[in-house]
């Protein structure tokens, strides 16, 4: 299937200028990677390479947000050349530590290798999971499966396990640890082992999330010809944010979608013109369905 691009046209009508830094740690000193950064009350953003540098255009009165997981997020109204940001502190509760036995397993989610990439810019997703008795007897998450097509080779995306807010949207990080996986070209089947996490799933329910690196790594350029509507081929060139996720149709209203500021929003169901008049059924069966990361967990005892 073709791929299905999402072209964002922003149009400036003010002075703007590149900006370029590094974010660091104001205790340790050192660089921080992959620190999601974007501009308030827009959906202008970039996040920090791995060596903590970064560069993004913005406008003279705009205000820049930094945020990371481990760090308070830090909102600034003019951008020196260096912007540290501060480790959180947590006051800890009593923890009963649990080993898995790892002698039962079961499956959860929805995977299939015919899933289809979307090619969605910087759009980040979460899917919800609310564990039923049969998860609760299996609460540990052993490993993470998912599938993604990506155009260049040692794309990066990174995954992250969140809390569930008051209003079932996605929350804060459940784990303290970055990951990040790198994945190869073209389409593949990709797995995360958690086992070392020993993580416990909530019974109020989780949401796992992929999100997009806005780096330099991760940019792909390409051309591509159309026809104008005086019928003039016309060359556009255009760029992706790789690995794109690939999608499966889901009965359920379970996935989110945000952007690089965090902002989260429920999906919408995929609603064909004429779906009757396709041909191809592998996409008829999108109708009338939500998209969801194609993914399997597996939860062990």
């Amino acid at each position: 299937m073709n791929k299905i691009y999402l072209l964002l046209i922003l149009i400036s009508g003010s002075l703007s200028a590149q900006i370029k830094g590094v974010v660091k740690d104001s205790l340790t000193g050192n660089p921080i990677p992959y620190v999601n950064i974007w501009v308030e009350n827009k959906n202008i953003g970039t996040t920090s390479e791995e060596n903590g540098s970064f560069s993004i255009d913005l406008k003279n009165d705009s205000v820049l947000f930094f945020s990371a997981l481990g760090y308070e997020t830090k909102r600034l109204f003019s951008i020196k050349e260096i912007v540290f940001l501060k480790p959180k502190f947590f006051e800890l509760n009593e923890v009963i530590i649990e080993n898995p036995k790892f002698k039962e397993e079961i499956e959860v989610g929805n995977y299939e290798t015919s899933g289809f990439r979307i090619g969605i810019g910087n759009i980040n997703s979460a899917v919800f999971f609310k564990p039923d008795s049969i998860m609760l007897a299996h609460p540990f998450v052993k490993e993470i499966k998912f599938l993604t097509k990506s155009d260049i080779e040692n794309a990066k995306i990174r995954i992250k396990i969140l809390s569930v807010n008051t209003d079932y949207s996605p929350g804060e990080s459940l784990l303290d640890d970055e990951i990040i996986v790198t994945v190869k070209k073209g389409k593949n089947k990709n797995t995360v082992n958690f086992s070392n996490y020993k993580f416990k799933i909530p019974v109020e329910g989780f949401f796992v999330s992929f999100e997009k690196l806005l780096i330099e790594e991760n940019k792909y350029f390409f051309e591509f010809n159309y026809k104008d509507k005086n019928g003039k081929k016309v060359n556009h060139k255009s760029m992706s944010i790789e690995p794109e996720l690939c999608f499966v149709p889901e009965e359920k209203d379970i996935v989110w979608q945000s952007s690089i500021n965090g902002s989260w929003k429920k999906t919408s169901k995929q609603i064909l013109d004429k779906p009757k008049s396709y041909e191809n059924l592998l996409m008829r069966k999108y109708h009338d369905k939500y998209l969801i990361p194609s993914m399997l967990i597996t939860l062990t005892n």
